[in-house]
C-alpha cells in the first residue's frame, strides 16, 4: 500500500517539475537591444 502512495507522490512531483520547466520560456531579447562594449579605464 505504501509503495502505491510513494509512487503517485514521486510521479505527482515529476510531472509537476516537467510543467515548471516546460512553461518556463528563456527571456527573448528584441532586435533593436544591442551589447554595449566596456571601456577599459587604465588609471
Amino acid at each position: 500500500m505504501w509503495i502505491v502512495l510513494f509512487i503517485v507522490a514521486v510521479l505527482f512531483v515529476l510531472g509537476s517539475a516537467l510543467i515548471l520547466l516546460r512553461s518556463a520560456k528563456m527571456p527573448e531579447i528584441p532586435d533593436n537591444v544591442k551589447a554595449q562594449s566596456y571601456e577599459e579605464d587604465d588609471d
